[in-house]
């Protein structure tokens, strides 16, 4: 097969690696740098890649694009918070965001692909060959939208994604690729734009993962504004300087904040110093490590949070947990090393080099689909339930949260009215009961032939590939007649979205489901009392069939179910349900022998000579 390579697009820095033999390796450029910056900057020389686009960060920053990989598969509404951080401007054509530098406006998966390109160029100078195929990872909290967008930067690349990889996934594979360990394992991912935590488990060269949870927005770049915004005020305190006037500035504070981050990891306390625009002197900080760590306990605790949510999914304790990987530049925080062993009541993992480990994977990834690895296999799980609208605004769930991927579901539906010509297929994903509190992925619409209620049966499939992407088709079983559709929504979930589904699902647990049952039970009783209509109709032609008692019983027991409707007590309603079924089963069951004694005598006429 064609040489598949990995890369690892990273909100920071992104790299690419391969199989050397049985060893993953990083792909270094002629200087010996492993990793590329995420960054593009637009130049009198043209768009210029990585650590050249690195340099113009401070010295142009309006017309410099870092940290894209948070605007992928997002429309401009779901960024609107994080705006001010960002010196290049941005705009929304058609439901994506356009960035603007220079005299260009380019897409996320536009500006990534130059990443890509960058990365792509990398491989082919050191193998002496055209690379066209590779495998990208991404946050596994990535929805369909930031998937799609990844693959498509991908295309415009020239690469042919062979498969979009989970980051804390492919983590695993290179630390199960080392260490070959049988058991469960935590991996804990934070990086620059992102946090993921899966719990994964490895038997038998297969790594399955068990339970995902995350937050989309919150990584590296959220521990060095933490810095960045002490640093600005005081500047503007002490020195009357403000980043409204001076744009450049902030890019400045960004880069040096950063590196105190980094250097706090190792050392007790770090001296800063800013040089101030139009001769406003040098701005002089010292930060200490406990000082540091201070500022950013919340973020942190916002780590662990889903950690601890993560482990409910996968239905065990941390204390269940035999590893525990340390993934990204972020986790070389000594506090974050002694909170996640606190939880974990082990220390992690951190052999590998955080920054380097899921490119390793993706290269692990690689060789399995290339076929250079044949004792390793790979199960990711869908990160939220996928269903359909049912009547009454209920969502009926086909395939739940953290159901192993590729997977495929059915369920049979039918119609609640007479009559009807078509269907309306409602594609949903949430946690909730009910489609108001879910997101809306996409909808179509089945043909079929006015039948009553009841009568169609339309089988509704949901196919999600290995990519996470989902396809669903509706077919009428009675005519074959089928639609079906790519779901590929034009905006991401914003941070807070994601937190919210997973939260509230937890939250008003309680009340959907009552919520649901009085919904559930409205809709039969409303299929009961048009049934119902219906026979006091045909009786009224054939009095011979019930008494007059028997009728206003069953008009009575009606009357009480419509009244019951007026209320939200499903057990109310579920009783005066039971009452009609009572008071008309017995005309019900003469009212089907008539029916198929008229049946019967039409069959002998028409064999009549």
């Amino acid at each position: 097969m064609a040489r598949i390579v990995g890369i690892d697009l990273g909100t920071t820095n992104s790299l690419i690696a391969y199989m050397d033999g049985k060893v993953p390796t990083i792909i270094a450029d002629a200087d010996g740098h492993r990793l590329v910056p995420s960054i593009v900057a637009y130049t009198p020389k043209g768009l210029q890649v990585g650590d050249t686009a690195k340099e113009q960060l401070t010295r142009h920053p309006e017309r410099t694009v870092y940290s894209v990989k948070r605007f992928m598969g997002k429309g401009l509404s779901d960024v609107q918070d994080e705006l001010q951080y960002f010196p290049y401007r941005l705009t929304e054509q058609a439901g994506v965001i356009q960035i603007h530098i220079g005299n260009k406006a380019l897409t996320p998966p536009e500006i990534s692909a130059m990443i890509l390109k960058e990365l792509k160029s990398r491989a082919e100078r050191f193998f002496g060959e055209e690379i066209r195929k590779a495998v990208i990872t991404v946050p596994a909290y990535f929805n369909d939208s930031q998937r799609q967008a990844t693959k498509d930067a991908g295309k415009i690349a020239g690469l042919d994604v062979m498969r979009i990889v989970n980051e804390p996934t492919a983590a695993a594979l290179a630390y199960g690729l080392q260490k070959r360990k049988q058991g469960l394992i935590a991996v804990y991912d934070l990086g620059g734009g992102t946090f993921d935590i899966s719990i994964l488990k490895l038997k038998g060269g297969i790594f399955e993962v068990l339970a995902t949870n995350g937050n989309t927005h919150l990584g590296g770049d959220d521990f060095d504004r933490r810095l960045m915004e002490v640093m600005l005020e005081e500047i503007k305190t002490t020195h009357g300087t403000h980043i409204k006037k001076h744009p450049e500035l902030a890019q400045e504070v960004r880069v040096r904040a950063e590196q105190a981050k980094c250097r706090l990891s190792s050392e007790k306390e770090v001296s800063v110093e800013v040089p101030l625009p139009e001769d406003g002197g040098t701005y002089r900080r010292v930060f200490s490590r406990e000082a540091f760590e201070a500022m950013v306990t919340d973020l942190i605790e916002k780590t662990l949070s889903p950690t601890r949510k993560a482990l409910v999914d996968a239905g065990l304790s941390a204390a269940d947990v035999d590893e525990v990987v340390l993934v990204g530049g972020s986790t070389r925080m000594p506090l974050i090393r002694q909170r996640v062993e606190a939880l974990f009541g082990k220390p992690p993992h951190c052999e590998l080099n955080p920054d380097e480990v899921v490119a390793l994977g993706a290269a692990v990834q690689a060789s399995i689909l290339a076929g250079g690895i044949q004792d390793m296999l790979l199960l990711d799980v869908t990160p939220l339930t996928l269903g359909i609208e049912t009547m009454g605004g209920v969502m009926s769930s086909l395939v739940r949260r953290n159901t192993t991927i590729p997977t495929s579901a059915k369920e049979m539906f039918t119609t609640f009215v007479d009559g009807q010509t078509s269907v309306d297929i409602h594609i949903l994903q949430g946690e909730r009961e009910l489609v108001k509190d879910n997101r809306s992925l996409a909808r179509f619409q089945l043909k079929i032939p006015p039948l009553p209620a009841g009568v169609p049966r339309i089988e509704v499939t949901f196919m999600i590939d290995a990519n996470g992407i989902l396809s669903v088709t509706a077919r009428d079983v009675r005519t074959g007649e089928a639609q079906s559709i790519d779901v590929k929504p034009s905006y991401g979930l914003s941070d807070q979205e994601v937190e919210r589904m997973i939260h509230e699902s937890y939250i008003f647990a309680q009340q959907d489901i009552k919520e649901r049952q009085r919904i559930e039970a409205v809709n039969e009783a409303q299929s009961i009392l048009r049934a119902t209509d219906k026979a006091l109709a045909r009786v009224a032609e054939t009095q011979d069939l019930t008494t007059s008692e028997e009728q206003e019983a069953i008009r009575q027991s009606a009357a009480e179910l419509r009244q019951s409707l007026t209320g939200h007590d499903h057990r109310k309603i579920r009783q005066a349900i039971e009452a009609l079924n009572r008071a008309s089963s017995p005309l019900a069951e003469r009212l089907m022998n008539h029916s198929l004694q008229d049946a019967l005598k039409d069959k002998k006429l028409s064999q009549m000579p």
